[in-house]
């Protein structure tokens, strides 16, 4: 049995049930979780390992990485300069960063980069993974790159690009970088345990990630072998020029060791955000209602930012999604805990969102990489916060 440490609220002991049921039954190594209810902390829990080799005990503040979570905290970024007035979502890109204009990109507004639309999901030229991380040549290879659709016609997940693209729109406004921003502006003012970029003082603390490998590979299979309901999906992963496949090559090599003390440093504002659920969690609530006297939203960002952009059959995933300006929104397969719900999952399993009818807001990192449609782990913990509400 994994022992499970922190605090649940009187009415929310079914997430504490749901959260030990996850190392028992759903293959979680180490974990934690944490959740809001109008503004205070109703669960904060953590268990597990941090490093199953060596079994070193997860503790109240273990940092984990969270892949596309990350993008949630940089959109978040984005909406509060846009409160400020010192940004226009609707305006074009090019206004702030004009060397983004070619390539038939100058009518781009911000939004669409925001919510996938402007086909930028790939490039002709990975850049070197070493340049990437050093921000300015994957920026101006952006720049210099054709979409890959009319722009705005359709959406398509920017998993990688993602963070260049709006951690450059996000520089080019402040002067700072994302990760400086973030810092200051957002982190620092509320105390939340959460990195873009990790400072070397903290390395320490972070938890190593573990990869599952898929129980059946479904590209090796013959395409009659492949169930229905995926085949399109499948098709897609085995054909190397998809943009199910480009969109994750962006950099030479395509495969980033998210476990390197040099990726965990650099700024990587789509996808190597590194924190505490509790960070998350406190984050997210901070968006729609007060916390510790502290609002970073108000009701007009608010109903912007998670105000729905885009819907439908997703051209990268090949799977239905839908965004809001920088947030995902709920769908069959992550219902988060009500309709108006808006976060963002990360690779693997991580998941946070906040849900304003409710007054939830909701955090969970873990380190055991699984993903696809039979982890169930953060669907079950929200399904235990909503029986929780009752």
């Amino acid at each position: 049995m994994t022992t499970i440490d922190g605090e649940v609220a009187a009415g929310f002991e079914p997430v504490l049930e749901a959260f030990a049921a996850n190392f028992d039954r759903h293959a979680d190594i180490g974990a934690a979780l944490c959740v809001y209810h109008d503004g205070r902390p109703v669960v904060d829990l953590w268990g597990g390992v941090t490093d199953p080799s060596i079994g070193y005990p997860w503790t109240r503040d273990t940092l984990q990485l969270v892949y596309s979570a990350t993008k949630g905290a940089t959109a978040t970024a984005v909406h509060l300069l846009a409160q400020r007035g010192v940004l226009d979502l609707d305006a074009p890109v090019a206004r702030y960063w004009p060397e983004f204009a070619a390539k038939g990109k100058a009518d781009i507004p911000v939004r669409w980069l925001l919510s996938h639309r402007a086909g930028l999901v790939s490039l002709d030229q990975p850049v070197p993974l070493a340049q990437a991380l050093s921000w300015q040549p994957m920026v101006a290879a952006l720049a210099a790159q054709r979409p890959q659709w009319t722009p705005g016609t359709a959406h398509g997940y920017h998993g990688r690009t993602w963070g260049w693209l709006v951690g450059e729109v996000i520089r080019r406004v402040s002067g700072r970088t994302p990760g400086r921003f973030f810092a200051d502006e957002i982190a620092s003012p509320l105390g939340l345990d959460f990195f873009i970029g990790l400072p070397a003082s903290e390395r320490g603390r972070v938890s190593r990630m573990v990869y599952q490998q898929p129980e059946i590979d479904f590209t090796a299979l013959p395409p009659e072998a492949v169930p229905e309901e995926l085949r399109e999906l499948v098709a897609a992963w085995r054909d190397p020029d998809s943009l199910s496949n480009r969109a994750f090559a962006v950099t030479n090599p395509a495969d980033i060791d998210f476990n390197s003390p040099e990726v965990q440093a650099a700024e990587l504002p789509a996808s190597n955000g590194i924190g505490t659920a509790r960070g998350l969690a406190r984050m997210y609530a901070a968006l729609i209602g007060e916390v510790d006297g502290i609002r970073l939203f108000t009701p007009e960002t608010l109903a912007s930012a998670t105000k729905e952009q885009a819907s439908g059959v997703d051209q990268v995933m090949v799977v239905p999604s839908r965004f809001s300006s920088g947030y995902m929104l709920p769908t069959a397969t992550t219902p988060m805990t009500g309709p108006n719900s808006f976060g963002h999952t990360g690779r693997g399993g991580s998941l946070a969102f906040a849900d304003p009818e409710h007054g939830i807001a909701f955090g969970y990192v873990m380190n055991h990489i699984i993903g696809g449609p039979d982890d169930m782990r953060a669907a079950a913990l929200a399904e235990a916060v909503r029986k929780s509400l009752g």
